[in-house]
């Protein structure tokens, strides 16, 4: 049985070369669950996905990691991939997000 998640706020910290699978698939689950995912990135508009060493498929952002605050999610996601990871821990913003998260206990 799957946990309630209703009034969790999710933030999927991603950018592009996202592994598909690995950010649609978990969001769906975590929104069926109840909670409610926002995607965070370097960048506004849309980013996209990676799958089968092509890209693949795209997602709206929903904020900016300049402008999410920590402090207004219960918990963060971390879509994998190869390029996904690694344009993140290059962006200090990226990195401060991700900190927060670890320093609160989340």
């Amino acid at each position: 049985m799957m946990k309630d998640l209703t009034n969790c706020r999710v933030a999927i910290l991603a950018t592009d070369g996202f592994e598909k699978s690995e950010l649609f698939q978990p969001k769906r689950a975590l929104e069926k669950a109840g909670a409610t995912c926002l995607i965070i990135s370097l960048k506004n508009g849309e980013i996209k996905g990676w799958e089968n060493g092509n890209w693949s498929g795209s997602i709206d952002v929903d904020q900016t990691v300049a402008n999410a605050v920590p402090e207004d999610f219960n918990a963060l996601f971390l879509p994998g991939g190869v390029m996904n990871p690694d344009k993140l821990r290059n962006n200090e913003a990226a990195v401060e997000f991700v900190r927060s998260f670890v320093m609160e206990g989340k």
